[in-house]
C-alpha cells in the first residue's frame, strides 16, 4: 500500500489543480453519497454521508483518486416521519441530480466514477444513475458501490449483529473512531430484526421502535477502528484495480484506445 498523503478533495481544489489532476492521468472520481436520515436517540443524522465520505478520504490519499463533495441526501423515504430529523428525496429526483453531478464531472475531464453509498436505499436511484450516465457517456464508466458491501469481510462485520441493520454496532462503532462527536453514548436501544426470512420489506415503522435494528450497546471504537482498516484496505484494493482495468476485448477485436 503506498505511503498515505492528504486526500484530493475537489472542494478544497482550485479549477487549475483539478485540470492538472486530469492531465497527470488520475481520471477516476469518488461521489459519496450519502442521507440525513434518524439513526436512534445516539447516532447523529449525517452517519450515513460522513462514514462513506472519511473512508472516501482515507481512500484518496492512497491511491490519488479525487473525492467529490459528499451528497447528503438520499433516498430515506422508509423512515417516515414518526421520527424528527429525516430529509428525504424521491427516487428520480435523486437519480436525476447524481446524473447531473456526473455529466459535470466528464466535462472536468474524468472518465471513471465511483458512487460509493452509505445507505443501502439509496441504490436503486444510484443504479438508474448509473445506467444513464454510462448511455450518455459510453466511452467513460461508472459504478455503484455500497459502502457496507466492499467486500465479503466488510459485508460480515457490519452485519453480524443484524443482516437488515440500522444504526446498530457496525455503524455505530465507525461513528465512535471517525466522528465521535456524532455518537450519544449511553443513549444506545438494542432491538432485532425482525425481517429475517421474510418477502416483503416493511418500512422502519413495521420493524423497530426505536428506530434501531442491531445492537449498537456492543459498539467500541476499537471495532469501529478495525472496521475503517477493513473498508480503506479493501476499498483501495478495488481502486487500484479500476485504475489498472482496461476496457475488455470481444475475441477477434481490437482494445479500446484510451483518451
Amino acid at each position: 500500500m503506498a505511503k498515505p498523503r492528504e486526500p484530493l478533495r475537489w472542494e478544497l481544489m482550485t479549477s487549475a489543480e483539478i485540470g492538472e489532476v486530469v492531465r497527470s492521468g488520475m481520471d477516476l472520481a469518488i461521489l459519496p453519497v450519502g442521507a440525513t436520515e434518524q439513526h436512534g436517540a445516539h447516532l447523529a443524522t449525517g452517519t450515513d454521508t460522513v462514514s462513506p465520505e472519511a473512508i472516501a478520504w482515507r481512500v484518496s490519499a492512497l491511491t490519488g483518486a479525487v473525492v467529490l463533495p459528499a451528497l447528503p441526501y438520499g433516498l430515506s423515504l422508509g423512515h417516515t416521519d414518526q421520527w424528527p430529523g429525516t430529509l428525504s428525496l424521491h427516487p428520480q429526483t435523486m437519480t436525476q441530480v447524481v446524473v447531473e453531478i456526473g455529466r459535470w464531472v466528464v466535462k472536468s475531464g474524468f472518465r471513471r466514477l465511483i458512487l460509493l453509498s452509505g445507505n443501502g436505499p439509496n441504490q436503486p436511484p444510484l443504479e438508474s444513475a448509473r445506467l444513464q450516465l454510462r448511455y450518455e457517456f459510453p466511452d467513460c464508466r461508472f459504478r455503484f458501490l455500497s459502502l457496507f458491501h466492499v467486500s465479503e469481510r466488510v459485508t460480515k462485520a457490519y452485519s453480524d449483529d443484524a443482516p437488515d441493520f440500522h444504526a446498530n454496532r457496525g455503524e455505530t462503532a465507525l461513528l465512535m473512531h471517525l466522528r465521535p462527536e456524532m455518537v450519544r453514548q449511553g443513549k444506545e436501544v438494542d432491538e432485532e430484526d425482525v425481517t429475517v426470512g421474510r418477502v416483503f420489506s416493511y418500512d422502519m415503522r413495521a420493524t423497530t421502535r426505536s428506530g434501531v435494528v442491531g445492537r449498537p450497546s456492543q459498539a467500541t471504537e476499537a471495532f469501529g477502528e478495525h472496521l475503517a482498516t477493513m473498508l480503506v484496505e479493501d476499498l483501495t484494493a478495488l481502486v487500484e484495480q479500476a485504475l489498472a482495468e482496461d476496457w475488455p476485448v470481444l475475441p477477434g477485436g481490437k482494445a479500446k484506445k484510451k483518451r
